[in-house]
């Protein structure tokens, strides 16, 4: 039985190198040490989400738990997996007593290095580099099998630990027989950004310029008269999206795997990601929910992934032109251009330029697909910072960031950010930061507010986490402004005219 202490010793040192190669022999040798079953677990955890998914535990719920630290390790990684199995499973009237409790008595036996792991794990904040990719690199070098083929078979199975499951017990054989199946969602394929639509149509002899959409990326399964629709964390939605079920049966096909994004459509256009959470979510049936396809991973027994993106869009446009998300074939930079006026005009994101010759290359997010959006910045106070982690360990690192309130004059908490520091950066904030320290709490280090940052940002969406209503997505630093007073800062209704509806 291996410790939980190894697996969080493992991702300390992870989290300290920035070395890829490194990272991977960290993870490599340590999954060499672990019994079969515990391959999962230990995948799961390494990778920053437990084999058991969301657990349904908040942030406030995990670190309000006081318990007393252990001093000696004695959590293994089966303990932790069967905590984590009972508190997901802990559900209905009294569920929250119940985790509460189950949380305790987990704390209670976790050294403070253990619970420093455990509460970034369940919150979703566990970041030491070890993702999707990196993952199946270190799986196929402990088990000594070509890196492509554990994560040919990553793609086809779209579960991370049950392509290392496989790997270490069955080797190069068994990720080989992993193939494509109808209602196994696969990863999707992912973009990464650029700066400008030219430097995105750079280097591709034609492109496909795509509208971007502010939607939930959806994947939809059909056989005959089946449908099934997963989100890009392969969880199955079907039934909270009745109407494109209809839409996808109306297609002259008997079988196909499609790759596209829901979006609620409002009278005055379509809505945020936000908006069509809210709409799937709700107990009501949805209403205005739509569906934009721009991929056809399979079509009447034909698997497409290894079937350039100009082919596979043209068997899209053929048997589904309506659904079909406005896209060009060029291979100039103006004519891209217009395209993102285009989609903006819409109310959209942005755009997505895509290499015409491409395959699938199922969660992966290479050079092949690039996002293009326009960049926002503004001018917001430290609140605050929190120790940082892994190769940030004795930084201030996750700015807390307040606008300003015109009428009272103080700043009001809209998120937190920690993309975009330096290592110079880093040691010149924690320096400032803690001249203007005035009180602790937990890891977080409250300061007075009056140092300005300028912070780009993708957008902004409705919140009651924090107390201004709203929260800023895909944050990073751009620089500080010494030149500027705090009162100059930008104000909360700056902010919240991004809203979708107030734009």
């Amino acid at each position: 039985m291996t410790l939980f202490a190894d697996a969080v010793e493992a991702s300390r040192r992870v989290a300290a190198t920035s070395s890829r190669s490194r990272k991977i022999a960290i993870l490599a040798e340590l999954l060499r040490t672990l019994e079969p079953e515990e391959v999962p677990i230990c995948v799961g955890f390494l990778s920053g989400l437990p084999r058991q998914g969301r657990v349904g535990v908040g942030y406030a719920t995990v670190y309000g738990v006081e318990a007393a630290a252990a001093v000696d390790p004695t959590l293994t990684v089966g303990d932790v997996d069967r905590a984590i199995s009972e508190i997901e499973a802990a559900k209905g009237s009294g569920s929250t007593a119940a985790r509460g409790r189950l949380l305790d008595a987990l704390f209670t036996r976790a050294t403070e290095p253990e619970a420093d792991f455990l509460r970034r794990l369940l919150t979703g904040e566990l970041r030491q580099g070890a993702l999707a990719g990196l993952m199946a690199d270190a799986v196929a070098r402990a088990a000594g099998v070509p890196s492509e083929v554990a994560r040919r078979a990553l793609m086809l199975s779209g579960d991370l630990t049950e392509m290392a499951h496989i790997a270490i017990t069955s080797g190069e054989r068994g990720l080989r027989e992993v193939g494509f199946e109808l209602f196994r969602p696969i990863l999707p394929m992912l973009a990464s950004t650029s700066a400008t639509v030219a430097e995105a149509v750079a280097g591709f002899p034609r492109a496909s310029v795509e509208w971007k959409l502010d939607g939930i990326r959806i994947q939809i399964h059909r056989r005959d008269s089946e449908v099934r629709i997963y989100t890009r964390n392969l969880n199955e939605i079907t039934a909270e999206l009745p109407g494109i079920v209809d839409a996808v049966l109306r297609l002259p096909v008997t079988q196909a795997v499609l790759d596209g994004e829901a979006l609620w459509m409002g009278d005055d256009g379509p809505g945020s990601f936000q908006q069509t959470v809210s709409q799937i979510d709700s107990d009501a049936p949805p209403e205005g929910i739509v569906t934009f396809l721009f991929d056809a991973l399979h079509i009447d027994g034909e698997n497409l992934l290894d079937t350039p993106l100009h082919e596979r869009a043209a068997r899209l446009r053929s048997i589904a032109p309506e659904l079909r998300i406005p896209s060009i074939l060029t291979s100039d930079p103006e004519e891209g251009q217009r395209v993102l006026e285009e989609s903006l005009r819409a109310g959209h994101e942005g755009i997505v330029v895509k290499d015409a010759a491409s395959t699938y290359a199922a969660g992966r997010r290479g050079k092949a697909w690039r996002k293009v959006k326009p960049v926002r910045t503004y001018d917001l106070v430290v609140l605050g910072a929190e120790w940082g982690h892994g190769r940030r360990r004795g930084w201030l690192s996750n700015l807390h960031l307040g606008a300003r309130d015109p009428g009272t004059n103080d700043f009001v908490m809209v998120g937190k950010c920690f993309k975009g520091l330096t290592d110079e950066l880093l040691r010149w904030q924690t320096s400032e930061l803690l001249a203007r320290e005035t009180s602790r709490r937990g890891i977080a280090v409250l300061v007075r507010p009056d140092l300005v940052v300028e912070i780009a940002l993708d957008g902004v969406q409705s919140s009651t986490r924090y107390p201004g209503g709203v929260a800023l997505r895909f944050a990073r630093v751009k620089r500080y402004r010494p030149d500027k007073r705090p009162d100059e800062a930008d104000v909360i209704d700056d902010l919240r005219a991004l809203l979708p509806g107030r734009r």
